[in-house]
């Protein structure tokens, strides 16, 4: 290691060091402060003046959705509205995602903001007048509402220079859903490509609709979204006649076996406490109904909350699969691929930005979030700096039910647009100005 990135690598561990512990000062003695009256009032101005462009966009993208890796239109029409604010503006990070650079008129921290803008390879089935023109994609987990939001903020934040104590990175991050097979994607690969360097980034915020009612938010600190995984296992036997299984090794029999043992692990080895979900979602094997399948092959998922749980597990279920096969002589291949860890909200964090949405929203609509067995690639930020997530209601008060995320008839209410830009601006300069005030007035 040279001297050189030696320097460098110990400044940014001691920057992040030092942004945790001014969390931890600031949610002891600031936790009351949130945006004055008058910067609320230009907030809101803000909003309400570029709010039409911001839906026409928003519609723009849902008509016109993008699978992983893939949001070439998409990410062209995001960079080019925040060129024409004349952010900083990056391209092509992590292969189609966009980043921008707002820098206040005062200095401060760096602090980032989250979109994502992938859709998925659903047919859409509702009758909105925008809906999708690509026959079997579909914004279904609502990112295009993400990166409406995102670029909504950037436009509203934009007016508010000379109130920005440091500045704020706008992250439009692409395949959140997941790269294809055997690519690289998602905010692993943003953060590989350095998006949370130069300016080093102190904190990150992000949201995801939610099919809840709209006007609340939903979120708590530590562990709220959990790790996700992937495998696959293949049991090889060998083919016979039907009526002679004697003469054969049934790899259907085998896989069922090795199936309901598989479950045991959750019911019967894990502490009930410690949440996890073993999940066999697609089964296939045999070529008639009168031979004996020599192959059988199953794929499902691991969703936990706790990395040694996650890592159990795994080792489990190739002792069960082995154990079970070896006793019929059977051969077995087991893939396992671990995708996002867990979402985690710093508690320090979370703790001081609680009370600028009780304030901005009134306590009654910040609601506590229960740990989700969904998952998010957001969890990749966390790991490297404090991040805060949250869900933001989208459901229409003029419906009883609504259809959940990656359903084909999925449709938020577009007035989480506003909603979500001014709950983010809040979070962004209340977080900034903390900080400023911490540096004034020092504990």
């Amino acid at each position: 290691m040279t001297g050189q990135f030696y320097h460098k690598t110990m400044k940014k561990r001691v920057f992040r060091k030092s942004f945790i512990l001014l969390l931890f000062i600031m949610g002891t003695v600031l936790s009351g402060f949130s945006v004055d009256k008058k910067t609320a009032f230009r907030i809101e101005r803000a909003i309400s003046e570029n709010l039409q462009e911001i839906i026409r966009l928003r519609r723009f993208i849902h008509m016109n959705p993008e699978l992983s890796n893939r949001e070439f239109q998409t990410a062209r029409a995001v960079a080019a509205k925040l060129m024409s604010l004349e952010l900083e503006v990056k391209t092509g990070v992590a292969k189609t995602g966009v980043v921008a650079l707002l820098r206040g008129e005062q200095p401060g921290f760096t602090v980032a903001i989250r979109a994502d803008m992938d859709a998925l390879p659903i047919q859409e089935m509702t009758s909105v007048p925008f809906k999708s023109l690509n026959p079997g994609v579909m914004h279904a987990c609502g990112h295009d509402v993400h990166t409406a939001i995102g670029v909504g903020t950037a436009v509203v934040l934009n007016t508010l220079k000379d109130r920005i104590h440091g500045s704020v990175k706008f992250i439009f991050q692409p395949a959140e859903e997941g790269a294809p097979f055997g690519e690289e994607g998602g905010a692993d690969l943003m953060i590989k490509e350095g998006v949370l360097e130069n300016p080093s980034v102190g904190a990150i915020f992000g949201l995801h609709v939610w099919p809840q009612p709209l006007g609340n938010v939903y979120f708590s600190p530590g562990s709220i979204m959990a790790s996700s995984d992937w495998f696959r296992v293949a049991i090889k036997g060998k083919s016979a006649h039907g009526a002679r299984p004697h003469e054969g090794k049934d790899a259907i029999a085998i896989a069922a076996q090795t199936i309901v043992s598989l479950q045991s692990i959750i019911s019967r080895s894990i502490n009930p406490t410690d949440p996890a979900v073993l999940t066999i979602g697609k089964i296939y094997g045999g070529t008639k109904s009168n031979i004996i399948a020599d192959e059988v092959t199953f794929e499902g998922t691991v969703r936990t909350f706790n990395e040694i749980t996650r890592n159990r597990i795994r080792t489990m279920m190739e002792d069960i699969i082995r154990g079970t096969t070896q006793s019929f002589r059977m051969n077995y291949t087991f893939e396992y691929t671990m995708g996002s860890p867990s979402v985690y909200n710093h508690p320090e964090l979370a703790k001081i930005m609680s009370p600028t949405l009780e304030k901005l929203l009134g306590r009654q609509h910040v609601k506590s979030l229960a740990p989700q067995m969904v998952a998010e690639d957001f969890a990749y930020y966390c790991r490297k700096i404090p991040g805060f997530f949250l869900l933001l209601g989208v459901k229409s008060p003029q419906i009883d039910r609504m259809a959940p995320l990656h359903s084909p008839y999925f449709i938020p209410d577009e007035s989480c647009i506003p909603l979500g830009i001014k709950v983010m601006c809040h979070l962004i300069l209340d977080c900034l100005e903390k900080q400023k005030l911490l540096e004034e007035n020092p504990f």
